[in-house]
């Protein structure tokens, strides 16, 4: 068997996985020394900073990305690289937004699923990305108590005029697609989509680049000024700003007093097999994108190459796991019985910014420095319509931000020392409720 590349998170170098070893171009920005001015310098160089930045560059502001480590590090370059209509917090947000929306707030859900999905594909027509995109994806039950949900899915696709991107499976249809014997139907969807996640970040900090902004890694923020000229504060440096988004999601432990307790992280493990040549072609013909139905999921799909990437299996603690591959492999091969003893290339984890009632929390911190966070693992399409709210916000259209901004929150107390086991305790009691469908 061969050796498994272990994903630990060394300082200032990209975790060892998959993606990271399957890099188009590295990125070697500088570090940030001495002092520059900007219109919006951002805090953080993954999806939604980098997102942010194009949006904003785009339409001719100066911008400036400031990153600890470097672009795309998080879990912007280790997720699962699927891009689904699925928004964490539908729910609450209908609830919460209805005040403020009223009638329209179906609408406002259903066109917000759709938005990354239309930012991503332009952007990468438009920079030339190679990123391996990809479309097509199967929600797939795990009981036939799941096929209620993926049958409302499925009507309300029809409703709003997606007939010619949905089917829905019966446990025969989802054989006709998988290798599998595990699903008893699926919601076939061909609009979504899966791709290389750190290929995309990269490509489109390239295209932000290209269009005027400034990047600096390995350059950790220190302190943010507040002000009427606000700045970020780094160890050799300083820029000032008109305007200062700040977006590292989990990783960050800037502005305590009033983020802190707001957002957790929890420990996603994926693994990569060995390239599995004609084999691949015969357990997912269709090169499909899969997750399932549960509320502690399995999700996987082909890369490039022809290995299966398989992530699953979340961990609220907020520790990350000793031996990823040993914990997924049981879930690999009751997939795909085919795969009993396949070699494991890759194991890395990734840390997914979980945010209680599940809706994003975009807000501001003064008057001028503004911060976007929190998708709870809905993270590559949902950061790019952030994005580009973030950049209509800070450009003076304040209607969708305002939306988000007026949800209500949960801040708990001690931070990451209640919250995640509180986290634990929600995912044990949903778990249970699971079981019982």
């Amino acid at each position: 068997m061969n050796a498994i590349i272990q994903a630990a998170i060394p300082a200032a170098e990209r975790c060892p996985s998959y993606y990271s070893a399957t890099l188009n171009q590295d990125t070697d920005y500088p570090t940030l020394q001495g002092e520059v001015s900007v219109d919006v310098v951002i805090i953080g160089g993954g999806f939604t900073g980098v997102a942010s930045a194009v949006e904003l560059a785009e339409r001719g502001l100066k911008v400036a990305i400031v990153e600890a480590q470097k672009i795309g590090w998080g879990a912007t370059g280790r997720n699962g690289g699927q891009v689904t209509g699925s928004l964490s917090g539908d729910e609450a947000m209908r609830k919460q937004m209805r005040n403020r929306l009223g009638s329209e707030v179906d609408d406002f859900i259903w066109h917000l699923r759709w938005r990354g999905h239309d930012i991503i594909k332009n952007r990468v027509a438009r920079y030339g990305i190679d990123c391996d995109l990809k479309h097509g994806h199967l929600h797939a039950a795990m009981k036939p108590a799941h096929m209620d949900e993926l049958a409302n899915s499925y009507e309300e696709a029809l409703r709003r005029g997606m007939g010619d991107s949905v089917t829905l499976l019966d446990r025969e249809g989802v054989r006709n697609h998988l290798a599998s014997d595990l699903y008893s139907g699926a919601l076939k969807n061909t609009r979504n989509m899966h791709l290389h996640p750190l290929n995309l970040c990269i490509g489109e900090a390239r295209a932000a680049e290209s269009l005027g902004a400034l990047i600096f890694e390995h350059s950790p923020v220190l302190d943010i000024v507040h002000g009427v000229r606000p700045a970020v504060i780094t160890e050799q440096g300083r820029i000032n700003a008109r305007q200062v988004l700040l977006a590292g999601d989990v990783y960050h432990k800037l502005e305590a007093k009033k983020l802190k307790g707001m957002i957790f992280p929890a420990m996603g493990g994926i693994v990569t097999t060995a390239p599995l040549g004609e084999l691949a072609e015969q357990l997912n013909p269709q090169d499909l994108a899969v997750y399932d139905c549960r509320f502690v999921l399995d999700y996987y799909r082909l890369t490039a190459d022809k290995r299966l990437l398989f992530g699953g299996g979340c961990n609220y603690s907020g520790r990350d796991s000793r031996d990823i591959a040993a914990e997924l492999r049981p879930g690999i091969e009751r997939t795909f019985p085919q795969l009993k003893g396949v070699a494991i290339d890759f194991q890395w984890s990734c840390a997914m910014g979980i945010v209680i009632n599940r809706i994003p929390q975009l807000g501001k911190l003064s008057d001028n420095v503004w911060y976007c966070q929190g998708y709870s693992g809905h993270g590559i399409a949902t950061t790019h319509i952030m994005g580009e709210i973030m950049a209509n916000a800070l450009t003076g259209t304040l209607e969708q931000f305002d939306t988000f901004a007026g949800c209500s929150h949960i801040k708990v107390p001690l931070g990451d020392v209640l919250g995640n086991p509180m986290l634990a305790a929600g995912m044990w009691y949903y778990q249970m409720l699971e079981k019982l469908r």
